[in-house]
């Protein structure tokens, strides 16, 4: 992932506010600053990711648009190499250059195999570059181009629509996800500092024959911490998968759930500790 510009304002930022902090805050309200500096940090990789991944979704949408395209210039009549000459000039968002590159391939004479296998390597998409591959492998099995063309196009449609219906009917499921985090943050910072202070003045109970120590909160605090964090990562890593499929869509979702933590449980202690 390359830094760019929205990264390091995002650390001037981060840097600023803990600069701030750090001279004028302390105990927990300067910790609590640093954990929004951190936020600040992560922020714009996350962002970066969240594009990405709306970028490549775009891009399997275009090329859906460009092969049903194809296909029906291809039943007009007109050759395959020639319709995608035909389509160069046709408006496909991220796949403009992708395209025109292609279509500039083919009038050069390069075989239409050998160049949609570089445009399904120059646009970077797994279903493009399935795609295409389905395409080489028939094509060079000795099948008709243009029944291939169409089949994959019905393929890739009906993937698509897939995953948009899995999306719709998942929602529930990710927003009763995060209602339960947030319910098991609370618990914990009930238990951290309203239960377990109870116990410090516990001393020994001889008629039980049990002998108990005054309770350190400082015992207690640092592994809740620990377990809550460890929950937001896995909890968003398998929302991210069950919404899209994908663990790598789930960065986003640990992100949040590991901002609402670390924003929850500083802000409980600077409130209560």
């Amino acid at each position: 992932m390359k830094i760019g510009v929205m990264h390091i304002i995002g650390i001037a930022i981060a840097l600023l506010i803990a600069g701030l902090g750090f001279v004028f805050l302390s105990g927990n309200q300067r910790y609590f600053v640093f954990v929004v500096a951190a936020i600040f940090i992560t922020l714009p990789f996350v962002i970066s990711v969240v594009v990405q991944q709306s970028f490549e979704k775009e891009k399997n949408e275009r090329f859906l648009e460009f092969s049903r395209d194809l296909v029906g210039s291809v039943k007009s009549g007109t050759p395959v190499a020639k319709s995608i000459i035909n389509l160069r000039t046709r408006d496909y968002g991220p796949l403009n250059l992708h395209i025109q590159k292609l279509a500039n391939q083919i009038s050069l004479g390069i075989p239409l195999t050998g160049a949609l296998r570089t445009f399904a390597n120059d646009s970077g998409s797994k279903v493009i570059s399935r795609a295409v591959g389905l395409i080489s492998e028939a094509e060079r099995s000795g099948g008709r181009i243009e029944t291939i063309i169409e089949s994959v196009s019905s393929s890739v449609s009906q993937i698509e629509e897939v995953k948009k219906e899995r999306q719709s009917s998942v929602v529930n499921l990710v927003v009763q996800g995060y209602m339960i985090f947030v319910v098991f943050i609370i618990i914990m910072l009930v238990l951290e500092f309203k239960i377990i202070p109870l116990t410090s003045g516990i001393a020994d109970i001889k008629t039980l024959s049990v002998v108990s120590q005054s309770s350190n909160l400082g015992n207690f605090s640092t592994p809740l911490f620990v377990m809550i964090v460890i929950q937001s990562l896995f909890a968003g890593l398998v929302i991210g998968k069950i919404s899209e499929g994908e663990l790598k869509a789930g960065v986003k979702h640990s992100f949040i759930l590991l901002a609402l933590t670390l924003l929850i449980t500083t802000g409980a202690r600077v409130l209560f500790g």
